[in-house]
């Protein structure tokens, strides 16, 4: 009897160590990785505010400066307001210009500025349309009058507060203060500006 109660024991612990089989106990299933991706920073400039910057640039002109090219130079200032992917502002720029061909030399321009652009994050690509007062000498008398100016240009935000850019404009004025001769000229700048 006592050996019949041990066999009955041995058998009783190898059936209960023994692998489940179909139908029996399984291995537990383990829990399936979430990964949550990183929270999406937006990256680039805030684009609204004041801002003011100096431009060296390059200029050629047509009609009475005609084969006229020249370095131009100028200080700007302007606002601009930030809709998310549209850039809406206003612009102010006074330019020298050493534009000069025979007897007729563009002097300086004075333009004001509407900017519209799309803003790319840290990369605004904007176009430009404006006025623009110009002062020049042609053959001898000094003449000044009012044109229109346009174009595009592109700024990047290279700090929070600092910018930097390129600008192409054309400038055209049609008998240019009644000296019985068209004016245009094309600039070229390389502008720096400050927001603030």
């Amino acid at each position: 009897m006592k050996r019949m109660t041990t066999s009955v024991l041995v058998l009783a612990s190898m059936a209960l160590s023994a692998p489940a089989f179909a139908g029996g106990m399984t291995a537990p299933t383990p829990e399936p990785t979430v990964y949550t991706p990183a929270p999406v920073v937006p990256v680039g400039a805030d684009w609204t505010g004041a801002y003011a910057g100096g431009t060296l640039g390059y200029g050629w002109g047509n009609d009475a400066l005609d084969d006229a090219d020249d370095m131009t130079y100028g200080l700007f200032g302007g606002y601009d307001y930030d809709f998310g992917q549209f850039v809406l502002g206003g612009e102010l720029e006074y330019l020298k210009s050493e534009m000069e061909v025979g007897t007729t030399k563009l002097d300086d321009l004075t333009r004001l500025k509407l900017r519209a652009g799309y803003d790319m994050g840290s990369t605004l690509v904007y176009g430009v349309v404006g006025a623009a007062y110009a002062n020049a000498d042609i053959g001898g008398a000094s003449y000044s009058d009012t044109g229109v100016t346009y174009g595009i240009g592109v700024d990047y935000a290279v700090t929070d507060n600092m910018n930097a850019g390129v600008e192409l404009l054309q400038n055209d004025f049609s008998e240019f203060d009644d000296s019985g001769s068209d004016l245009s000229a094309t600039t070229l700048g390389a502008r720096v500006s400050f927001r603030f």
